[in-house]
């Protein structure tokens, strides 16, 4: 099974191989024939990696990692969300980032809310599952999801800064599924 996690920084997890941008850039398709052959990939993992792309840009990311997974497999996606209602977090993940220009959200280039992430994955061909998101109302949705199917630190389950009184960190959480198609046509052969 190969399971990828992309824009890894420090982040292990047991069964994922871990890749940097250095190695493994979203943009260039010519990083992923060297490492991959087309259809080969089982899962990948992005944890706010998305924003750091502007909107074309991640569509063309999208379309390369559906190029490379299986039928059936998927990508979890999680990204800042721009309909979560609290200033400090939206200080933090806004276009640019905050002050000092050394933090990482420095290079954040979007802040997706669910239906333009939706759109980035849709217009690629996958079947998108929300897993966690805050509505047009601000309005928190947390669906259970496996941990062991792409662990997401920056979740309500796994940030220490979130319980169930008060939330304090959250992503919009997506797995991303490349459809698994069974031609009739070969079916009716045999």
């Amino acid at each position: 099974m190969t399971r990828v996690i992309l824009g890894a920084g420090t982040t292990t997890q047991e069964g994922w191989i871990s890749t940097q941008e250095s190695e493994l850039d979203l943009l260039n398709p010519d990083d992923f024939a060297r490492m991959f052959a087309p259809e080969s990939v089982d899962a990948f993992l992005a944890e706010h990696v998305w924003e750091h792309m502007t909107a074309d840009e991640g569509r063309i990311a999208a379309r390369t990692c559906y190029r490379y997974l299986k039928p059936g497999g998927y990508i979890r996606v999680a990204v800042p969300d721009a309909n979560f209602r609290n200033d400090a977090y939206q200080q933090i993940v806004q276009i640019g980032g905050p002050d000092p220009v050394d933090h990482p959200a420095a290079s954040h280039k979007i802040v997706y809310d669910y239906r333009t992430l939706l759109s980035v994955f849709k217009e690629a061909g996958y079947e998108v599952a929300f897993l966690e998101y805050c509505d047009d109302q601000g309005n928190f949705h947390y669906r259970y999801w496996n941990p062991d199917d792409g662990h997401i630190g920056r979740s309500y389950r796994f940030d220490t800064r979130n319980s169930s009184e008060k939330l304090g960190m959250v992503s919009i959480i997506i797995d991303a599924f490349k459809p698994q198609v069974i031609s009739q046509t070969q079916n009716a052969r045999t």
